[in-house]
């Protein structure tokens, strides 16, 4: 599986609904801040405001812009990282890998040449001058939360294009380096909202970046690219303050839960310590996370094989952070396991 999150091909393939599947595989928060059928509905009969200009406005509050920085929106950050590569058009893009596999799909579409870091093992290691790097912040698929302000001022003395993916960031109490684009105006930061406000349904993404950056990224764009029906739910979900701290408190207890689970099995024998609403785990003796995946295929469990990740092969595997009885069902899978 390249992505997670395909339960309607796991249902087929295990003979059940699609709701009765338990993902494992997809780090979308379980809760969401805005009940549906409390949800106040737009109108649907004029076209939806060009300028999104509501929607901006509570992505403001929500998130620090400095003067001097725009945002743009998009449906869904997978179409942010396209439209921002298409646009820089990069000659040599760096990755720091692991990371999500679209970048490196992308970036080959666009035919550029790709450089891989393991971030693991050479964190700090010399890039091309003039490139542009790309680094996932908290990293993903291991949780991660890096200090970046080496990285910045390494790249910055290379004069790269920086383009640093905070998608996961939301579930940290850290701060995003978006300040750091008043004095740096090669610097993007891209967001996902779905992660977060358990709402992978709802496609919106977005690029921060200075104001020049975003209306030359804008050219390209067209109009209309979110419904009303999207924008009025993200909108009232962003004013759900309260829900902040809520999760970043219910997703550190959950995530404990999980570890504590994932060790007591005995079967893995690495669990990174994520920072994120999701775990890496390495299986122990050579084990096959496609053979573990198969195992819990009964118990109606899905989880993420990360062989596709650059770097991990096919003993690393990722669960997301999800319920309470979510994770029960888990550990009474994992028991039944013997690899």
């Amino acid at each position: 599986m390249n992505h997670g999150g395909n339960i309607y091909r796991f249902a087929r393939q295990i003979g059940c609904l699609p709701e009765q599947v338990i993902d494992f595989s997809a780090n979308i928060n379980p809760e969401q801040a805005v009940d549906p059928a409390q949800l106040q509905f737009p109108s649907l009969e004029p076209y939806a405001d060009p300028e999104y200009g509501l929607l901006k406005q509570a992505l403001k509050n929500r998130y620090f812009q400095p003067t001097g920085v725009d945002i743009e929106v998009f449906n869904g950050a997978s179409t942010a990282i396209f439209a921002l590569l298409r646009h820089l058009l990069p000659k040599d893009l760096v990755l720091y890998a692991p990371l999500y596999g679209e970048y490196a799909k992308i970036g080959g579409q666009l035919g550029c040449t790709l450089h891989n870091i393991d971030r693991f093992a050479s964190l700090t290691a010399a890039v091309p001058k003039n490139s542009t790097v790309i680094f996932v912040n908290p990293a993903t698929p291991d949780g991660t939360l890096y200090d970046l302000q080496a990285l910045l001022s390494q790249w910055q003395a290379a004069h790269c294009t920086i383009v640093i993916d905070e998608s996961f960031l939301d579930f940290c109490d850290a701060d995003s380096v978006a300040a750091a684009i008043l004095q740096y105006d090669k610097l993007y930061i891209i967001k996902s909202l779905s992660k977060f406000y358990g709402c992978a349904g709802i496609r919106i993404g977005f690029i921060l970046a200075a104001t020049q950056a975003i209306n030359k990224l804008k050219c390209l764009e067209p109009a209309w690219k979110l419904s009303s029906f999207d924008m009025a739910y993200m909108q009232q979900t962003l004013s759900n303050t309260a829900f902040i701290e809520h999760t970043r408190q219910l997703t550190s207890h959950r995530r404990a839960l999980l570890y504590q689970v994932l060790q007591t099995s005995n079967l893995f024998e690495h669990i990174y310590p994520g920072q994120a609403n999701f775990l890496l785990a390495k299986l122990a003796s050579q084990g096959d996370g496609y053979q573990l995946q198969e195992r819990l295929a009964p118990s109606r469990l899905l989880i993420r094989v990360c062989d596709n990740f650059t770097g991990l092969d096919n003993s690393h595997v990722r669960f997301a952070v999800k319920d309470e009885r979510a994770i029960e069902r888990l550990a009474d899978g994992l028991k039944a396991v013997h690899l």
